[in-house]
Parts: C-alpha cells; structure tokens; sequence
C-alpha cells in the first residue's frame, strides 16, 4: 500500500512540475508580448516626437523667412520712399515701372 502511495505523490509530483513548466511558458510569452508591445509603443512616441520637431523646425524657418521678407520689404519701401523725388526726376520710366511692385511688397 505504501508503495501505492509513493508512486501516486510522485506522479502528482511530475504534474505539478508539467503545469509550473507549462505557466512558465506562458508567463514568458506573456512577457515577451509585453516587451514588444512597449517595443512598439517607444518606437510610435519616438516617431511621434520626430514629427513633431520636423513640424516645429520647419514652422521655424518659416517663421524666419516671413522676418526676413518683411526686412526686404521694409528696407526696400524706406529706400522708395527717401529716393522717391530725386528718381522719378531723373529716371521717371524706370520708377514708373517699379512702383507697382514696391507698392505691392510694401502692402504684403
């Protein structure tokens, strides 16, 4: 009888050993679907994070254009407006043909 007993707490040994193998396993899938789901999720932030510094370099520079055109602008209105008299004397067809464009830059 006792030998009856031995045996079945060996195989209900075995059994426990089969199902901690068994959760071991899934607990590793498990972790590893959870490292690669973070895996994924840092590389959208990082994606994210990319975008977002390309959108504001680009805004930046654009921002950077519009001070730089509005200068020209005004340098160019404030050269018009102090050469206006003495170049429409001396070069009137000239200064006709440009004051279209310079009035057009400075209302830009």
């Amino acid at each position: 009888m006792n030998f009856i007993v031995n045996a079945t707490n060996g195989i209900v040994k075995d059994i426990h050993a089969i199902v901690d193998s068994i959760y071991g396993i899934v607990k590793a899938k498990s972790d590893i679907n959870i490292a690669i789901a973070e895996a994924i999720h840092g590389i959208v932030k990082a994606k994210d994070d990319i975008t977002n510094a390309i959108v504001e370099a680009i805004y930046d520079i654009v921002k950077c254009i519009n001070g730089i055109v509005k200068a020209i602008q005004l340098h160019l209105w404030n050269c018009f407006k102090a050469n206006y008299g003495n170049t429409m004397a001396i070069n009137g067809s000239s200064m006709s043909f440009l004051m279209p464009f310079m009035a057009l830059l400075c209302h830009l």
